[in-house]
């Protein structure tokens, strides 16, 4: 039986562009494993045998470590990039980690350390994505592009991160998997924004959802942080992350919690600390069950309306 290829990314910015940076530069014909955004036990959904090579891009290893025992007590060998939590990393002679859990880091970041730059303007991207703006600028610097250039990567960064976001695929604009082979010929991200319509697609459903969302009120708002509640809507689920990296754009001395209904009951949560400093927002969210995260950036994929006033008090300790 030959061997079987198998790429695992999560479904936002930084995952499409790390997996693009390495299959620009490691062509293969590779199946494909993502999801929304917030899929991030995706390794269980993966099938390994004996020399198998599985490349797990932007997806925290503590949430995957009993399918990734699995997959190296299998014979399967795994590369693993990502820049969340990782937990206690194996010591696997198949395993290859390159794990940096540095606030100013990001996968495609990593990946292109270890591609020394091949294809650093996909990195930038990414960066511009994860909303590492000073990181992405400070990565952008041997190319030397004018701001408006370093703009079109920000946009297109930003709105292959929103696509990300949703409940369900349904929910997105486009499969991560669809969105990722139509960036798949394209080395210069420059030609992928001046010829694909999947960007222009997202630029103006983008555009769209956040003047819904700034239209929206803060539930509360105190010097620390602001924490705002959005409905149960298609725009406000593909929003609510992208949201919060506005606003901690936009006032980078507070912390900033957007909760986002479920309609089963519920909220998504996503957190963004102060980016003045980067702290604690994978702490506060792993205190509650299905919350996770880096220092920066961190969510919970389903909060009990019984557990809201909790939240909001640990938020506005963490964030004094």
């Amino acid at each position: 039986m030959s061997e079987r290829i198998i790429d695992v990314f999560n479904g936002d910015a930084d995952g499409l562009c790390a997996l693009h940076q390495l299959r620009l530069a490691e062509p293969a014909a590779s199946e494909l494993v993502t999801g929304p955004k917030r899929d991030i036990g995706l390794l269980a959904r993966v099938e390994a045998n004996a020399g198998d090579r599985v490349t797990v891009l932007d997806i925290a290893l503590s949430k995957n470590r009993d399918a990734l025992d699995r997959l190296l007590a299998a014979g399967a060998r795994v590369r693993y990039f990502d820049h969340h939590q990782p937990g206690d990393i194996p010591a696997h002679p198949n395993l290859e980690a390159h794990i940096d859990t540095d606030a100013n880091v990001c996968t495609s970041l990593l990946v292109n350390a270890y591609l020394q730059g091949r294809h650093l303007p996909w990195a930038v991207t990414a960066a511009f994505g994860d909303n590492l703006v000073d990181a992405a600028r400070a990565a952008a610097a041997p190319l030397n592009l004018p701001d408006a250039r370093l703009a079109q990567l920000q946009s297109l960064g930003e709105c292959l991160n929103y696509n990300g976001y949703g409940e369900t695929l349904d929910d997105l604009f486009f499969d991560p998997a669809e969105l990722y082979r139509q960036m798949r010929p394209y080395a210069d991200p420059f030609a992928f924004i001046a010829e694909s319509t999947a960007y222009v697609t997202l630029r103006a459903g983008y555009a769209e959802d956040m003047a819904r969302a700034v239209a929206v009120a803060a539930a509360e708002s105190r010097a620390s942080g602001r924490v705002f509640v959005l409905p149960a809507e298609k725009w406000a689920r593909r929003i609510s992350g992208v949201y919060g990296n506005r606003l901690a754009s936009e006032s980078p001395a507070q912390a900033h919690a957007v909760l986002t209904a479920k309609p089963g009951g519920g909220y998504v949560v996503s957190v963004r600390a102060p980016l003045a400093a980067k702290f604690g927002a994978d702490e506060l969210c792993s205190q509650f069950e299905s919350g996770g995260g880096r220092k920066a950036a961190a969510g919970i994929n389903h909060l009990p309306e019984s557990e809201l006033g909790r939240f909001i008090a640990r938020f506005f300790d963490v964030y004094r």
